[in-house]
C-alpha cells in the first residue's frame, strides 16, 4: 500500500515530467486514492464492485446498501453462500450479479482466489486471480488494485475517463484508444495509478486554455469512469 507521502512525492515527479499534468496537480493538489471510500475488507469491496457494475451511482448505492444490510454491513464468503438466491435478488441484484457474488464467495472458499494473501501478489497475478471470477473483468480488477490495494503503477487504458482525461490534458481532438494509450503511459512509470487519478480529476476542474483543456472532448465528470467489469 503506497503511503500519502509517497503519493505526494509521485505527484511532484509526474508534474516535473509532464508540464500539462503539472497544471492539474497545482489545481487539485496531492492525490488521494482513498477519497470518499470507506475501508472494507477485500471480499466486501469486491462484492461492492460487482453491485456497482453498469449502474448509475444512486441506484448502485441503494442496491449495495440493501445487500450489505443482509450481513450487518460486512458480508463474508461463508455467509453469502447460505443466503438464498431469491433473497439476494430481492436486494435488486440481477441474476448475473447474484451469480457473480456467489461465484466470488465459492472461489474464495475453494482457494481459487486467495484474498488473505492477495496483497502480497504482484499486479498481474492479482488480475489473473480476480478475472477467474464470473463477472469480474480486467477493469474491475484494476480498480481493486488502485483503490483497495493502493498499487501505484496501474494504467487502466480501458477506462473511458482516463482516456478522455488524457485527451483533455494534452489537447487532443479525440480520446486515444486503449491500444494507443498504453505506450503513452510509459512516461509516468512507476506512478501510472497517480497519473490515471489526475486524468479523472481533470474532467472535474477548469484549467486555463493552452494548459490542457482548450480542446477537451465533451465528457462530464459523472461519466469519467467505465462502470463495467
Amino acid at each position: 500500500m503506497v503511503t500519502r507521502a509517497q503519493l505526494a512525492d509521485a505527484a511532484i515527479e509526474l508534474a516535473r515530467r509532464d508540464p500539462q499534468l503539472a497544471v492539474v496537480v497545482d489545481r487539485v493538489g496531492r492525490p488521494d486514492l482513498r477519497r470518499g471510500r470507506p475501508r472494507r475488507d477485500h471480499f466486501a469491496e469486491l462484492a461492492r464492485a460487482i453491485c456497482y457494475q453498469q449502474l448509475a451511482g444512486g441506484a448502485a448505492a441503494t442496491i449495495h446498501g440493501r445487500f450489505a444490510a443482509l450481513f450487518d454491513g460486512s458480508p463474508d464468503p461463508e455467509t453469502v453462500l447460505t443466503v438464498p438466491e431469491s433473497t439476494l435478488r430481492g436486494c435488486g441484484l440481477s441474476a448475473a450479479k447474484t451469480a457473480s457474488i456467489r461465484d466470488l464467495a465459492a472461489k474464495v472458499l475453494d482457494g481459487t482466489v486467495e484474498l488473505d494473501r492477495i496483497g502480497r501478489l504482484d499486479d498481474d497475478t492479482v488480475v489473473r486471480e480476480l478475472v477467474a471470477v464470473r463477472g469480474i473483468g480486467e477493469w474491475t480488477a484494476q480498480m481493486f488494485l488502485i483503490f483497495q490495494l493502493g498499487r501505484p503503477d496501474v494504467w487502466p487504458t480501458g477506462d473511458l475517463g482516463v482516456r478522455n482525461g488524457y485527451a483533455r490534458l494534452h489537447e487532443l481532438d479525440a480520446a486515444p484508444t486503449a491500444r494507443e494509450l498504453e505506450p503513452l503511459g510509459d512516461v509516468y512509470r512507476p506512478f501510472r495509478s497517480v497519473a490515471a487519478w489526475y486524468c479523472w480529476r481533470v474532467l472535474d476542474v477548469v484549467v486555463p486554455d493552452g494548459a490542457g483543456g482548450a480542446r477537451a472532448p465533451a465528457r462530464s465528470s459523472s461519466s469519467r469512469r467505465r462502470t463495467r467489469s
